[in-house]
């Protein structure tokens, strides 16, 4: 009996801790929710507050959005960001698995050299690397593209080595077996290890996913055009010495959370399999 009051006293007390923990992560988008739903008029004179007043409550700020001409420029915003973030997502996913997989399953000359180089370049600050890619996407003729804005993330250092952790782990015994009935290289890859890898897919199309959808520095360099502009670089535009659209800025701001939310829904029974397996060897 003691042992049990002591076990469920324990597990209380986590419960509380982690309970704590979750409202102090979930603090930023209550007060997120609570400004677009006030006036415009209270958000300029108190600012951002979790403070509930719902007599003021109103749905205003997100009617704005579907009839204003600030509406109408928010959502092409809205979609530059989910087409960029497509292109990387289903790109990077494919060149990186595919690097990370050849390191960890192949033996070829100068194959630690890469390796090292790609560890080297994960711990470069991407701000460094700007200039020399911006001078790259400028003689491809890039600028103003989509492609421009998902070109330095394509093969990324940090979904390269998570690739080739995870890889090291898969069954050496069912390539050979492949080889022996004829299968291609590129068929083993694609009919046999990609299944075998999809937890790594789904943890990094999260991850990758999470960061183009945020990115803010780089499209701010690449593009030029109001109608280019992702949601990150649109929703600053609001903010101006002239005035700031806060019923857009907040409103849109909440909205922009729901493509993440839902791409981790789609794929969270595979992301923690996937951190776990791709964590160590074997």
């Amino acid at each position: 009996m003691v042992d049990h009051r002591h076990e469920k006293l324990i597990s209380l007390s986590m419960l509380a801790v982690l309970s704590i923990f979750a409202f102090l992560a979930l603090f930023p988008v209550l007060s997120l929710l609570v400004a677009s739903l006030s006036p415009a008029t209270d958000l300029m004179r108190h600012g951002l507050s979790p403070e509930l007043f719902f007599s003021k409550f109103d749905f205003q700020n997100y009617v704005a959005i579907f009839t204003t001409e600030a509406g109408d420029r928010y959502w092409d915003w809205y979609l530059n960001s989910v087409i960029v973030s497509s292109i990387l997502i289903a790109l990077s996913l494919l060149f990186s698995s595919m690097v990370g997989y050849a390191l960890a399953m192949y033996e070829f000359p100068g194959k630690r050299i890469i390796f090292i180089l790609v560890l080297l370049v994960m711990m470069i600050p991407f701000e460094i690397m700007m200039l020399p890619l911006f001078q790259l996407v400028i003689t491809l003729g890039l600028v103003d593209t989509y492609f421009g804005t998902v070109l330095p993330l394509l093969v990324a250092p940090v979904a390269v080595f998570f690739f080739r952790q995870y890889s090291l782990g898969l069954p050496r015994e069912v390539m050979e077996a492949a080889r022996v009935d004829g299968c291609t290289e590129f068929g083993i890859f694609f009919r046999i290890m990609v299944p075998l890898m999809l937890p790594s897919f789904a943890a990094m199309a999260i991850f990758q996913g999470l960061i183009s959808w945020n990115n803010f520095l780089w499209p701010l360099l690449v593009l030029r055009s109001n109608d280019m502009f992702t949601l990150p670089i649109g929703l600053a535009t609001l903010l101006t010495p002239y005035g700031n659209n806060y019923q857009i800025l907040f409103a849109g701001a909440l909205l922009s959370i729901v493509p993440i939310v839902i791409l981790f829904l789609c794929f969270q029974r595979f992301f923690i399999a996937g951190l776990t397996s791709g964590s160590v060897k074997g």
